[in-house]
Formats: structure tokens, sequence, C-alpha cells
């Protein structure tokens, strides 16, 4: 695929090594020379020097061409523009933003041309409250504008899940079981799967079915974390 990745700091040129190591055609964005040449330039990571918000720069770039732009700026404000840009005069099919101030987050919709956005405070706080509450029924990352999300529950003892497989579940139709960490291991989660107590759960929602797969994993209507 052809990725755009919008801002050349810490995060952009960590993704930008990930990316180009999967085999991906990778072009990175900034308007700070300095920065720019402390990316991955010489390791096959295109470089264009310019401002991501400008029509000019995002054209240089082939964003017109582009599979996905991930505007990953330290400014709220520049993600916004560039993820408007991206999908409204370029058509970018997936286009994916920073969030650096957590009370910004209602913004990034496809309103402003943004189909995920990911909210590192409220990612972190999240995996804090998973750390500290086995029990906890904690939202991790929502996708498509939150109409699906991603979660994580850690099973206590008194889960009513404990001791019954993934088929006797009885969960929504519009939820699965995407993955279980046991005992620093990662299963494959199958129908005929036992849940067991301290089984980290991994659940992906869409729809309204969250409440009831909390139900399921966690028996009570406790509120998730980071929601």
């Amino acid at each position: 695929m052809k990725i755009i990745i919008a801002g050349a700091g810490s995060v952009g040129r960590y993704m930008a090594d990930q990316l180009l190591a999967s085999g991906h055609e990778v072009t990175l964005i900034d308007n700070d020379p300095a920065m720019a040449r402390k990316t991955a330039g010489g390791k096959g990571v295109a470089v264009t020097l310019g401002d991501a918000c400008e029509l000019d720069t995002l054209t240089r770039a082939d964003a017109a061409n582009a599979d996905v732009v991930a505007a990953v700026t330290g400014d709220d404000e520049d993600n916004l523009v560039i993820s408007l840009l991206a999908k409204q005069e370029f058509g970018v099919p997936r286009v994916v933003a920073r969030v650096n101030n957590p009370n910004n987050e209602w913004m990034f919709n496809d309103m402003w041309g943004v189909d995920v956005s990911v909210s590192t405070p409220h990612l972190l706080t999240a995996l804090v409250e998973e750390a500290v509450n086995v029990g906890s029924f904690v939202r991790l990352l929502s996708l498509e504008q939150g109409k699906a999300r991603i979660s994580e529950v850690t099973l206590a003892t008194s889960s009513p899940a404990v001791g019954r497989s993934i088929s006797e579940l009885g969960l929504p139709r519009e939820s699965t079981i995407v993955a279980l960490v046991r005992d620093g291991h990662v299963v494959v989660p199958r129908g005929d799967t036992t849940l067991l107590t301290h089984d980290e759960v991994l659940v992906l929602t869409a729809g309204d079915a969250e409440d009831a797969v909390r139900e399921v994993l966690v028996g009570s209507k406790q509120t998730p974390a980071g929601s």
C-alpha cells in the first residue's frame, strides 16, 4: 500500500520504519528540515518537505494515489485539517488521525474526514485501569467513529463466564472474542475454548452489543473504563 504520514516526529518516524519493513511504500511529510533529516529517507522512506495542511504539499506527496493518510503531528488542529483535505480533496480511502488532547476527541469524526482516531491519553488510562482492576471492562479502542469497539477484561473469580466455553456464553451476534491472553501467552479463541479466572479477554463489539457483552463477561452494569 501507499501510505503518507504527516508529522516526522518520533511517532511518525517509528511508524514509517515499521510500515516500510512490512513492505509498504511510505512518504513522510514535515515542514521542519531538521526533522526531515532524522527520517529514514536513506532506507527507502520518501520525504516531502512542506506543510501537510496545504494542498500543494499533499499534491507533491502524491496524496491522490495514497491508500492511507495518517495525520500524527503534535497539533490536533493540524491533524484535523490534514484529515479533511486528504478525504475531501484527494479521496483517500483510509484516514487515521492522532488525538493529542483528549478534550478534542469528539471532533475526530467523519465530518472532518477521520476514519479512525487514536487518543494516546485515553488508551493509556484504560490500560492502567485494566492493570489495577481485575474484572473491569475496559474500552481500548473505538473504530468507525464509535460504531465498533475493542475492549478488554481480565476475568475475576466472580465472572459468570469462568468455567464456560465460548460457544456457551451466548454472546450477541454483533460481538466476537478476538483473543485471549493466558499466563502471558496469546490463545486463539475457538468455540470450545473454556474461559478461566485471570484470562485477559479481548472482544470486538458493534452497535449496542457492548452492554450485553459486559453482562456476560463481568456480570454487572459497570461503566466501561476509557469511555
